[in-house]
């Protein structure tokens, strides 16, 4: 069973009693109760993490969750989450009755449902995001990257000089500080620009 809690004890303690009736109306045998405290949007959500170990080690077989907006942070969340859980052969149970197994015909229709969902939220925040950008643009705004702004390189740049002096080469000097080797040029160049 699994509850998120954002509320007061009271009503974390009311939606554990509502899953425990539905568990043994239901005929399930309850694994384990898990309360989640972290907010939905939030991506660590331990209790759930909890969850799915339980549900890739085959040690349980559904989930019961007071209503699935509880389950997933997003509609692609949600279905990301469900057809990992169909790959381990574990359903999701909402109170209202409602069973996700991905491998029946109504569990295919609610995912593809859920899917043209997922795609139209992304379409909408794409479109939120290009009229903000506009927006901006609008009133003058300058966006990006300004120019001779390097934050990483420039926070690189002692240990990138450091490296050059030990006489590792710009391929290593790239591979061990997770950059590329352009960058490693780069900051080599100015460097030396700046020198003179």
């Amino acid at each position: 069973m699994y509850a998120r809690v954002s509320t007061s004890d009271q009503s974390c303690e009311r939606q554990v009693s509502e899953l425990t009736a539905f568990a043994e109306r239901g005929g399930y045998d309850v694994v384990g109760v898990f309360k989640e405290t972290a907010s939905g949007a939030s991506a660590n959500r331990a209790a759930r993490n909890q969850i799915l170990d339980l549900a890739q080690a085959r040690q349980i077989d559904a989930i019961l969750v007071s209503e699935l907006s509880r389950w997933g942070r997003s509609t692609q969340d949600l279905l990301d989450t469900l057809n990992r859980l169909a790959g381990w052969k574990v359903s999701v149970v909402a109170m209202n009755g409602m069973t996700f197994e991905l491998d029946t015909p109504h569990g295919r229709m609610m995912a593809t449902m859920l899917a043209g969902i997922a795609q139209f939220e992304r379409d909408l925040l794409s479109e939120r995001v290009k009229s903000g950008l506009a927006a901006a643009r609008a009133r003058g705004k300058k966006l990006g990257r300004q120019p001779g702004q390097r934050p990483k390189s420039d926070k690189l740049t002692p240990k990138v000089l450091q490296a050059i002096e030990d006489g590792r080469s710009y391929r290593w000097i790239a591979r061990d500080l997770g950059i590329s080797k352009n960058t490693v040029t780069d900051i080599v160049r100015r460097h030396r620009q700046n020198a003179l």
